[in-house]
């Protein structure tokens, strides 16, 4: 548990301003190609929370579990997510999608298994699956960013449209 009187933490936009720069770029090309293979924007969004869950991210999970319900995302999907396997709340293409997720996050647990990248080649086309793998990528590297400053969750509001 992170307690108040903490130590604050390095601000990496302001000490590496060109490398969070770098980083934010790297995010909007991932957004951008996630566009383009018309990857759903509820299936990135269930992307981004499921590997914030895995990783323990309280930051990214207070933004994204905000953004996906500002783009009407249920609330009981939000809440059983973690355990979507033994759900029926999520179609197959967004069981691929976390499937993937799962192994590119808990990469160091057996590497990404060729059955779940076959689940997700069958469902998705190679663009997709693409835009899949940097969707995963980025906020894995996002959560390792909030958590190691230890940035505060509780303050983000999503853009209003």
């Amino acid at each position: 548990m992170v307690k108040n009187d903490s130590p604050s933490r390095v601000s990496l936009k302001s000490i590496t301003p060109d490398v969070s720069t770098a980083m934010g770029g790297l995010h909007r090309a991932a957004v951008s190609a996630a566009q383009v293979a018309k990857v759903e924007d509820e299936i990135l969004e269930l992307v981004r929370i499921r590997a914030s869950q895995i990783n323990g991210c309280a930051f990214c999970l207070d933004m994204h579990t905000k953004d996906a319900r500002a783009k009407g995302e249920q609330e009981q999907r939000i809440h059983v997510l973690n355990a979507w396997r033994e759900t029926p709340f999520f179609t197959e293409r967004e069981r691929a999608a976390l499937a993937l997720t799962e192994a590119v996050t808990l990469v160091h647990d057996g590497r990404v298994p060729d059955d779940v990248y076959a689940q997700a080649a069958a469902v998705f086309d190679e663009a997709q699956v693409a835009a899949l793998i940097w969707a995963a990528t980025v906020i894995n590297a996002y959560n390792r960013i909030a958590i190691a400053t230890r940035m505060v969750p509780g303050a983000y509001q999503p853009a209003q449209k």
